[in-house]
């Protein structure tokens, strides 16, 4: 609602921000989004990182920590509702709009695929909220928990693995600026430090005394281990 009528303002502040990334050699997106268009699988494989290695993947960590490590999920939770409070405020005074609005960008997402609708509806979408990009930064950030919750190889794996990918299908699908990844992680891990700086308020994940602590959390052996290697943990992150 407060970015109505800020057209004028959000490619304004777009055109800035690309030449601010210019100055610093990162305006990469017209030349990587140009050379992957004539490759259609790759266009698609693209498509389905942006919208099924976001949602999906943050709300099935959250749900994982919530059953087998409470303390993480809570401090997973924390962060997100502060950093997306950090870019509330972006939002609000500072609309950018992303590189599918200009000439000589393709809407990858909207154009060839139909699956967006499903888990974004344009109609909630807020065009002009580029910057900064939590696709980037909430991938990072459950990306680090699941990585510290587990010993799972393949859960670790990955835990890298799609915030890297979404970094890549963020620009060239054409939703967002090369910077906008990194403003969102730079968000996204504030709030995780801040949770964890404030991580006593809540009291759910601090470390319990040694008379709090489970009889089968004192064994290794005897822990209750999750589907994805998510063990219970007594330490803070």
């Amino acid at each position: 609602m407060l970015t109505k009528g800020a057209e004028v303002a959000a490619f304004k502040n777009a055109y800035d921000l690309l030449t601010f990334e210019s100055t610093l050699g990162l305006d990469l997106e017209a030349w990587s989004q140009s050379a992957v268009l004539d490759y259609h699988w790759m266009v698609t494989f693209f498509n389905w990182v942006y919208i099924w290695l976001h949602w999906p993947v943050i709300l099935g960590a959250l749900i994982l920590l919530y059953h087998y490590n409470r303390h993480r999920y809570t401090l997973m939770r924390n962060a997100m509702l502060i950093s997306g409070a950090l870019g509330l405020v972006f939002f609000a005074f500072f609309p950018v709009a992303p590189p599918r609005f200009f000439d000589g960008f393709t809407d990858t997402v909207a154009e060839l695929s139909t699956s967006y609708k499903y888990l974004q509806p344009p109609s909630v979408v807020n065009k002009y909220a580029a910057l900064p990009s939590f696709h980037v930064g909430w991938n990072v950030l459950a990306g680090v928990v699941l990585f510290r919750s587990t010993r799972a190889i393949p859960v670790r794996i990955f835990a890298v693995a799609s915030p890297l990918l979404m970094s890549v299908a963020v620009v060239l699908t054409g939703n967002h600026w090369v910077i906008d990844g990194f403003v969102g992680t730079a968000l996204a891990l504030i709030g995780l430090y801040v949770a964890h700086r404030l991580g006593w308020l809540t009291r759910r994940w601090q470390e319990p005394t040694a008379e709090e602590v489970p009889e089968s959390t004192k064994d290794p052996e005897l822990a209750k281990v999750g589907p994805a290697g998510i063990e219970p943990a007594t330490e803070r992150l």
